[in-house]
């Protein structure tokens, strides 16, 4: 019965969307307010059903009704319970109704927190919202139903997939939906005022906290998943330019220079169908990732589906989507009238060059995605285009990209005197010239090209973070009050931008400076990596709730002083007959010590050799720590109480900003 009633929910909720989708678009056409009103209504009720489909989903894995196929599949009476529940979103179907759920939820938030919208711009936003879930809803009710029975009932599931089996997978995927299906909001938004022509300062700053908080959730996705892959994959790597991480960092790069856009088209009311077009192309790109992982033209760690029958689906529903948003914005954006002109030596020049590195990036992403792609499904043979490619096309462009994050803080709106401008910015420009080829010979104990251009940009980018805040408090009376007069929007994006360089510190000196070493250890032999010796203890055999595992017990050591003892794992899973590497790290703000188990040189005998995998990796932690920074400044920034005022309040405080910038 449970089962039947979430079935039942989903179609439920499909009608529901089709109203939510069809009525209020008739209203804004006829006028009829009424007919608006109910996008709300319709929003609210389905999110409520998903959730109760959700629910009943997530009830089968509790409950391990293995005559639930999909739960038969991805579930195991021994599993742990926290992992039953994640588990729901472990596979295709469920992941699916994941992203509905986050869909629905969003609809949801913006019919609570958009009260003050014009009705019409409210109701079209919802009324897009409710169209992308028809597609959704169809996807999943003809060709992914999560509630299929199984008939015969198998006595026991096959398991949840063990590389999911992780703390990671509990986090990871949420998040990144968050992200993903957040900027459908924004993309609505840039639908509604390509259909009613207001594209205006008020329609900017209701659309840019939606818009941070999609980037701020997808940002945080991006860095639980590099989290979880360095720990456990086994392979000491953080990114590996995967197809399906790629499609999800093009999304983050489009939504970055989105946000940067609506900064514009608020303050200074340009760049208004720059900006539509960024919002249409962040949102195709999230349906692209969607099409990558579920359509089976790629095999990856990622991927939840190999199903052809669903990727055309998929791709019909895409080419719809984005075919008809780019249709509507070639008719409607030429008549867009911008209200001001652009002075490159200003502040929203500097961003309009923000915005073309991050889309010539995103661009070069997608292009060594699809292409192999491309090649083999014209059967014209395969290629792989791997991190190479992608270093040396992508670094270049965050370099000057870098740059512009210190300068754009200082320059002014409008017409800036560009030298007086940045003449604060000298000495902190010789300040991370200085450190930054210091750094590694301080750190390290020598230096490295590589690192110290990374440690200078890095240092640059931290020291002006920091510029704008300490100029609002500089020109107030004292110190306290200067710290209180601060916005949440300008702390926000101090953190922001500190978060970026934290982690590019991260990255230059964790990607130059580490030590990699496969050895065969037997009992009491050890390995060195630069002062740290790696004492291999022996194994063990330990039984875990669903596995077995093979324990490695080794000691770090420096100057003959231990200092930690890690345990890394062979674990077995006996219901599918997976083995996985569970990896063991030492970690300190400067340095990893990573020590991964492989495989006993002698199969029969664990107490003999072993082959192991030694890394010494410095600086680890700030990469993650950097997205830790811009997750929290995404919150700071959206939650800024100048997005929470009514049409009436927005539009005065605008006026005033743009005759003082």
């Amino acid at each position: 019965m449970n089962a039947e009633l979430g079935h039942f929910a989903l179609w439920l909720a499909l009608a529901v969307a089709l109203t939510q989708a069809t009525v209020p678009l008739a209203g804004y056409l006829r006028g009829q307010t009424r007919w608006m009103g109910l996008a709300a209504s319709a929003a609210q009720a389905q999110f409520v059903l998903v959730l109760l489909a959700y629910v009943c989903l997530s009830y089968g894995f509790w409950q391990n009704d293995f005559s639930i196929a999909y739960v038969a599949a991805n579930s195991h009476s021994a599993l742990p319970w926290v992992y039953r529940l994640s588990a729901v979103w472990g596979a295709h179907e469920g992941s699916l109704l994941l992203w509905m759920l986050m869909l629905a939820g969003w609809s949801f938030a913006v019919s609570i927190f958009n009260r003050r919208l014009p009705p019409e711009v409210s109701s079209l936003v919802l009324a897009t919202l409710g169209a992308i879930s028809v597609g959704f809803l169809l996807f999943t009710l003809l060709t992914s139903n999560p509630f299929d029975r199984s008939f015969p009932v198998p006595f026991e599931g096959r398991d949840l997939n063990p590389l999911l089996q992780d703390p990671g997978l509990i986090i990871h995927p949420p998040m990144l939906y968050m992200g993903y299906v957040g900027f459908s909001v924004a993309f609505a938004f840039a639908i509604a005022a390509l259909i009613t022509g207001k594209l205006d300062a008020a329609w900017a700053r209701w659309a840019r906290p939606w818009t941070t908080t999609a980037w701020l959730f997808l940002t945080m996705g991006i860095t639980l998943g590099s989290w979880w892959a360095y720990n456990e994959l086994g392979w000491g790597g953080w990114w590996f330019w995967d197809p399906v991480e790629n499609a999800s960092f093009m999304p983050w790069l489009v939504g970055t220079a989105l946000i940067h856009s609506l900064a514009v088209t608020e303050k200074r009311g340009l760049l208004q169908s720059w900006t539509i077009l960024l919002a249409i192309i962040a949102f195709s790109l999230s349906l692209l990732g969607t099409f990558l992982v579920r359509s089976g033209v790629l095999v990856s760690v990622h991927a939840f589906a190999t199903d052809p029958a669903r990727g055309v689906f998929i791709l019909a529903f895409l080419g719809v989507v984005v075919g008809g948003a780019l249709s509507l914005y070639a008719v409607r954006a030429p008549r867009i009238v911008q209200d001001g002109h652009m002075q490159l030596a200003s502040r929203e020049g500097l961003l309009l060059f923000n915005n073309v590195f991050l889309v010539c990036a995103a661009a070069a992403v997608l292009l060594g995605t699809l292409y192999p792609l491309a090649i083999d499904a014209l059967n014209l043979g395969k290629i792989s285009v791997g991190p190479p490619y992608f270093n040396a096309v992508f670094l270049p462009l965050m370099a000057p990209l870098a740059v512009l994050v210190g300068l754009a803080g200082v320059v002014s709106w409008k017409r800036a005197k560009f030298g007086v401008a940045i003449k604060p910015l000298y000495k902190l420009a010789a300040l991370a010239l200085i450190a930054g080829i210091a750094l590694p010979f301080i750190t390290q104990g020598r230096g490295s090209l590589a690192a110290s251009a990374g440690a200078i940009l890095a240092i640059w980018v931290l020291t002006t973070s920091v510029q704008e805040v300490w100029r609002r408090i500089r020109a107030k009376r004292n110190f306290w009050q200067g710290l209180r007069s601060v916005p949440r929007g300008c702390w926000g994006m101090s953190m922001a931008h500190f978060g970026l360089g934290v982690w590019t510190l991260g990255v230059a000196f964790a990607s130059t400076f580490a030590v990699e070493r496969d050895v065969r250890l037997g009992p009491g032999q050890a390995a060195d990596i630069g002062r740290y010796e790696f004492r291999f203890d022996g194994v063990e055999r330990h039984q875990g709730p669903n596995y077995q595992s093979d324990m490695g017990s080794v000691s770090v050591l420096r100057s003959g002083k231990a200092i930690a003892t890690l345990h890394p794992e062979k674990r077995l899973y006996p219901s599918q007959g997976s083995v996985m590497t569970e990896a063991a790290v030492d970690h300190n703000p400067m340095r990893d010590l990573y020590v991964a188990l492989g495989e006993p040189i002698d199969r029969l005998n664990i107490g003999g050799d072993w082959a192991l995998r030694l890394y010494y990796k410095p600086m680890m932690r700030l990469v993650w720590l950097g997205g830790v920074f811009m997750f929290f400044g995404g919150i700071l920034a959206a939650s800024d109480r100048r997005y929470r005022l009514s049409q009436r309040q927005v539009q005065a405080p605008l006026a005033q900003e743009a005759a003082t910038a």
